[in-house]
């Protein structure tokens, strides 16, 4: 076992009636490149080094409930054990299979406490365990990330713990990030040239960890409180007025969200670290019934169809207007976001709606629903609401507006993914913080939001190509994301305009339509209108047919904000690349030896000569490749690339 255990000289703390023994212990990933130092006497420290340059210098952690009674920690016994496992995934967000292996450490204190450590190539984690009985609160958890304060950042900034925690990334050198600045996860660092992921898993019956600096390199966590005092102040908010003195009430054993430091020497390698999965608690019972699919969503546009003889808006014409455009497409669902209902009263639809007629309407043309609702709502009438969903043949639900992660609203969460779960309903959580190994635990949560996403392009022009080819490095790197891609009106930044009605997106046409193979959620939005969608048969080939879950993914370039491409193989064993730029033209070569030995027909949608003038320009080409093949690829400003590939017959 690649760890050593060894007991130094017993020390005299000043100020302490006991004595404290130092115990080190040294934990080395599988490939022996990750060092993983532990520190163990009056407080507990750690330290991570890369072929053996320190990321993290010696830092604090620590877990302090109601019940602690002496200060100091005494090691009561230690235990190492390896795993290298295939883990076989419900639902194939990057792939179906993911390897599993690591070294681990369990430290058992005698306050009834435990502290699990695992180190792998590609990152490390930790986590509490609680063996206590009865009832106790968690007063503080202490976690320190101490970086070169040289390095730098890209930053999640927030204003509060209420938060949609949608935001852009902050690029702050990591000695500017003081105390005034709180962050959600992830949050992403260069350490001495090597990326640095910082997020959690498996958040239940707790709250979520946010980041606040300390300035001189050091970034701290920090949790809200649980709440003591809530008012709702309208039909989807409830504002906590005050906290409790602690984070969490805990009744019993209990085991304690995962700590997570990814570690990639290349920006390309956090487009396949998959920790946060392999961290969380598997599912149990069955999920075969869980469909992935693509969903034709109206919020976006407001319900604004044209070119039709009957009113549009949200009514039965419409949303069968939707559902036509669904089967014609082979798009799986269609949503039905906020309008349908009455924001009080989920059993009390809007005038011109019939939510059982449309079902039936809808899968007789082999299409399903979804249904939008305020979590407030929801929390009152989920019983009631969800039966009569389940009667009507609702196969989801879109929930909205929580804003929060303390352990009242995590709790929260889990109520609802258990609930869905019961009558075969999958979930899209919104206004949401970021996933914790939801697809795991509980497949039928397929995507989130948590993201600033393609909504925002309906008021500003803030959602731009270096945001988007920032994403996948960080929000992504969490798990799915509900970033509600395909937008046909696409410009430059010199055309922008804010326009509720047919919204624009920043960037080229191939820009958004490569979103569909970067951008991962297993619930995958069309967020324009079907009248522009109708008008672009040729974009619609390649819409209509790509999928939302992949078998394998191969990162074949990548820059945090600047640029991405990433091929991944559908479960029929076609394949698809996507390419993104930022603001800056680029040229990439396409190394193919990840393709089969056959010969396949590569048909691309690229940006048209005209594209840097006129976004929505493309083009279109055939052309067979091999695995021999490199390809170079051309992007415009803001622009993208994007290709289907398929055996030859």
């Amino acid at each position: 076992m690649f760890l050593k255990h060894t007991l130094t000289a017993s020390l005299m703390f000043l100020g302490l009636a006991g004595v404290f023994a130092q115990k080190k212990y040294l934990l080395l990933s599988p490939d022996k490149t990750v060092s993983l130092n532990i520190s163990i006497g009056e407080s507990i420290s750690y330290s991570v080094q890369l072929d053996a340059e320190e990321l993290i210098s010696k830092s604090e952690i620590e877990l302090k409930t109601d019940g602690d009674k002496t200060r100091g920690w005494k090691v009561a016994k230690s235990a190492t054990s390896a795993r290298n496992d295939v883990l076989q995934a419900v639902i194939y967000q990057k792939s179906n299979s993911i390897q599993d292996n690591y070294n681990q450490l369990q430290i058992d204190f005698s306050n009834s406490l435990s502290l699990q450590w695992r180190v792998y190539n590609n990152g490390v984690a930790w986590h509490w365990i609680s063996n206590k009985n009865g009832s106790y609160k968690v007063l503080d958890e202490k976690a320190v990330f101490s970086f070169d304060k040289n390095g730098r950042s890209w930053y999640p900034q927030e204003d509060s713990f209420y938060s949609h925690n949608e935001r852009t990334y902050k690029n702050y050198r990591i000695d500017s990030i003081d105390a005034n600045k709180l962050a959600s996860l992830p949050a992403l660092f260069e350490v001495k040239g090597t990326k640095v992921l910082l997020t959690e898993s498996n958040l239940f019956n707790y709250a979520g960890m946010w980041l606040r600096g300390k300035g001189n390199g050091e970034v701290q966590a920090v949790f809200p409180n649980y709440p003591k005092k809530k008012a709702v102040t309208s039909d989807r908010d409830e504002n906590v007025n005050s906290r409790e003195d602690y984070i969490a009430k805990i009744n019993g054993k209990q085991s304690f969200p995962w700590r997570i430091i990814m570690i990639e020497r290349e920006d390309k390698g956090l487009l396949t670290n998959q920790l946060v999965y392999q961290l969380a608690k598997p599912s149990t019972g069955d999920f075969s019934w869980v469909k992935p699919g693509k969903v034709q969503w109206d919020w976006w546009h407001y319900n604004n169809i044209y070119g039709v003889d009957f009113r549009a808006g949200i009514n039965n014409d419409t949303y069968k207007y939707y559902i036509d455009f669904a089967s014609k497409n082979k798009i799986e669902y269609v949503l039905l976001d906020e309008g349908w209902c009455d924001t009080r009263d989920l059993l009390k639809q809007s005038p011109d709606i019939n939510v059982e007629e449309l079902a039936k309407y809808a899968k007789s043309k082999n299409v399903n629903l979804i249904l939008w609702t305020s979590w407030l709502v929801l929390d009152k009438q989920l019983d009631i609401a969800l039966d009569q969903f389940a009667k009507w043949g609702i196969k989801g639900i879109k929930v909205d507006f929580m804003q929060r992660d303390d352990q009242d609203m995590v709790n929260y969460y889990e109520k609802v993914s258990r609930a869905a779960a019961a009558r075969k309903m999958m979930v899209d959580f919104h206004g949401a913080y970021k996933p914790t190994g939801w697809i795991r635990t509980y497949p039928n949560v397929l995507t989130s939001e948590g993201v600033f996403g393609n909504e925002i392009s309906k008021f500003t022009g803030a959602i731009d190509p270096e945001h988007t080819t920032t994403l996948p490095f960080t929000r992504m790197v969490a798990g799915p994301m509900d970033f509600t891609p395909g937008g046909m009106l696409n410009v430059q930044k010199n055309a922008f305009a804010a326009v509720g009605g047919e919204p624009m997106t920043l960037g080229t046409r191939c820009n958004q339509m490569a979103m569909y193979v970067v951008f991962e959620s297993p619930l995958q939005m069309l967020c324009d209108l079907p009248t522009h969608y109708y008008k672009e048969p040729e974009c619609m080939q390649f819409i209509s047919a790509v999928p939302v879950e992949w078998v394998k993914t191969v990162p074949l370039h990548a820059k945090v904000g600047d640029y991405v491409a990433v091929a991944r193989q559908a479960k029929n064993g076609d394949w698809y690349i996507g390419a993104m730029t930022d603001w800056n033209a680029r040229d990439l070569e396409l190394d193919l030896s990840f393709l089969g030995n056959a010969r396949y027909k590569m048909d691309v949608w690229k940006d048209g000569i005209n594209a840097d003038r006129n976004a929505k320009d493309f083009k279109m080409e055939s052309l067979e490749v091999t695995r021999d093949t490199k390809h170079k690829i051309s992007m415009t400003t803001g622009g993208g690339w994007v290709a289907r590939l398929t055996v030859r017959k």
